[in-house]
């Protein structure tokens, strides 16, 4: 037995043996406390969600006010290789943060999908309000409300099951997390690939002169 199917274990026996020693309306009040408690947490982490990963310039380190070379082959080369850190592998770093946080929620949401399946549908959502994002003129508006409409409907769909007030399910959810870090390594790939590809869509879209049609806020 790992560490997370103890720690299950010892948190379902204080639930048990908790709601086994009080009548059914306090029972009923706890299991509402419960699922309140996880749709706030739920509804703080969307909202925080959707204004950081549906802008298409998520970073505003500006890492090339670093670069004081006076060389001109050398200031590019470091323009390069700050633009390489900055967008190449910081950003999907923190995308995929916000990926793991939003699978891991979906997975103790829903019971209706296997781990394999929610970090497929979390790496789709991702992905496409990433890509959004960077549509000329209206993408990063288009893209705030697709970050926000999914989530949410993701959730309202999953009250509807009737397992959604079922603590026993949560803890059942939660054992399974372990299975979604073991497979996760595509999907950091995936997410890398998607940001070079939307960035270099980027380069031919101001080459072609699209890049300056500013967005719809």
């Amino acid at each position: 037995m790992g560490v997370i199917d103890s720690i299950i274990e010892i948190i379902t026996g204080m639930h048990d043996g908790i709601m086994s020693s009080v009548p059914p309306w306090a029972q009923l009040g706890i299991t509402f406390f419960i699922l309140i408690i996880l749709i706030v947490i739920y509804s703080v982490i969307v909202w925080k969600f959707y204004r950081f990963i549906a802008r298409k310039n998520i970073l505003e380190l500006n890492l090339n006010q670093y670069n004081r070379s006076d060389h001109p082959v050398l200031q590019k080369l470091l323009a390069g290789f700050f633009y390489f850190i900055e967008y190449i592998i910081i950003l999907p770093f923190l995308i995929f943060l916000w990926f793991a946080v939003f699978a891991i929620l979906l997975i103790l949401l829903t019971d209706s999908l296997d781990v394999q399946g929610v970090i497929l549908l979390s790496a789709t959502i991702i992905g496409a309000i990433r890509m959004i994002s960077y549509i000329p003129k209206y993408g990063q508006a288009l893209a705030k409300e697709v970050a926000k409409l999914l989530p949410f409907t993701l959730l309202a769909i999953s009250m509807t099951k009737p397992n959604f007030f079922n603590f026993s399910r949560i803890m059942d959810q939660i054992g399974q997390l372990p299975e979604f870090f073991s497979s996760i390594a595509i999907y950091i790939l995936f997410i890398i690939f998607l940001e070079i590809i939307l960035r270099l869509f980027e380069f031919f879209t101001a080459v072609f002169g699209w890049h300056n049609i500013p967005d719809e806020t």
